[in-house]
């Protein structure tokens, strides 16, 4: 399967298009709101404005939708541990996921993730707790998926992701200081 797997993501809960529309372009967008019922009519409205724009725009949760609207993928959280994701057979269809420990990063793996954001790399705002360098790069050897560092990503701490073995990084509040 050729498909795109993007460096760079943002999460957003919001569908603002004026936010989105001031972003770099290589950053790709993952759509993750689980406080609210998915806005079918604004989801493809914004999923033409992010084809336009060429960014890459997926889903967090909903494989069959994300799939059904012909979006670029979809992100299955930590929480999410179905298996059963193989009716999602199509072509150039990403499907990316997060995983905190060694038994999630195995159920990202049956759920053939082509990218695992391990996470929390660094402090955050909403926990506490968090993997650091060392534990980060035990955990990322555990597997042979590409490597998304995510979680307390910072302007004064980006250049410590020279060091890690990632594909790219993802991040929730990095981009919204610009």
């Amino acid at each position: 399967m050729n498909v795109h797997i993007p460096k760079i993501y943002i999460f957003i809960n919001e569908l603002n298009k004026d936010y989105i529309r001031n972003l770099k372009k290589n950053i790709a967008i993952i759509y993750r709101n689980y406080n609210k019922k998915i806005d079918l009519k604004k989801l493809i409205e914004f999923k033409k404005i992010c084809k336009k724009n060429k960014r890459y725009f997926y889903l967090a949760n909903y494989p069959k939708t994300a799939a059904k609207l012909g979006m670029d993928g979809v992100y299955i959280p930590a929480f999410n541990k179905k298996i059963n994701l193989v009716y999602i057979k199509k072509k150039n269809f990403l499907i990316i996921g997060s995983a905190h420990t060694i038994p999630e990063i195995r159920i990202k793996e049956k759920q053939n993730v082509r990218c695992i954001f391990l996470s929390p790399l660094f402090l955050t705002n909403k926990s506490n707790k968090y993997l650091g360098i060392n534990k980060f790069k035990k955990l990322s050897s555990e597997t042979d998926r590409k490597i998304i560092a995510l979680g307390g990503l910072r302007k004064n701490n980006l250049n410590k992701l020279k060091i890690l073995n990632i594909y790219g990084f993802a991040s929730i509040s990095l981009f919204e200081k610009d």
